[in-house]
């Protein structure tokens, strides 16, 4: 009797499995597909001006070899003829300051204070290098631009005009779509003899302004 059980028992569960087997065969497997809901975040970035004009005033510090550092000003003006060039105008003037051996010796000044009178100007050619956007509060994305300089012009110092090449690089930040904030380094080299020897001079500028577009 117990036998005759455990083949009855046997045989119904392999005919379940059978059937289990038939049933995977004929469905295909079911997957759950998560869906995370994840949204994008939204940023505002800050369009550019259709013109390609920009124009504004700077200030800063000039450090004139062998006559210190002065307060300095200017103006300067460029054309954007594509995104990534530019040609600049630019006009600065200063003052040099007292020499070193001015300073030690005590005796009477070198040159008049008109003479120390420092103005220069010049065309520049600009590359924006490495254009950008910089995040404020991580919902705001404003375009700024790390642009290198190479140009050429004059400077009249110690009554005396002076070819001028000029080299540097700068930071633009455009705030809105007309206008940006300028950061500036840049050196001015030019051959001087006021010593009685011809020396290269460079002569320092970091400036900072606004700027306008138009």
């Amino acid at each position: 009797m117990d036998s005759r059980l455990k083949r009855v028992l046997l045989a119904t569960a392999l005919c379940g499995l059978a059937a289990v087997s038939a049933r995977g065969d004929d469905e295909p497997e079911s997957w759950q597909v998560i869906d995370p809901e994840v949204k994008p975040r939204e940023i505002e970035p800050v369009a550019m001006d259709t013109e390609d004009f920009e124009v504004g005033p700077f200030l800063g510090i000039l450090a004139i070899q062998d006559f210190d550092a002065d307060f300095l000003y200017g103006l300067r003006a460029a054309w954007h003829f594509s995104e990534d060039f530019f040609f600049e105008a630019s006009y600065g003037a200063s003052q040099g300051d007292l020499t070193s051996y001015e300073k030690l010796s005590g005796g009477a000044p070198l040159f008049e204070d008109s003479e120390r009178d420092y103005t220069f100007y010049g065309i520049n050619f600009g590359w924006n290098a490495l254009p950008g956007e910089a995040f404020i509060l991580d919902s705001r994305a404003l375009k700024s631009d790390f642009f290198l300089i190479v140009g050429a012009g004059n400077t009249d110092f110690l009554d005396d005009n002076f070819f001028t090449v000029t080299v540097g690089a700068g930071y633009r930040l455009l705030i809105n779509d007309w206008i940006t904030w300028r950061l500036d380094v840049r050196d001015h080299i030019f051959d001087r003899d006021a010593f009685g020897e011809n020396d290269t001079t460079n002569n320092f500028e970091l400036s900072t302004g606004v700027t306008f577009f138009f």
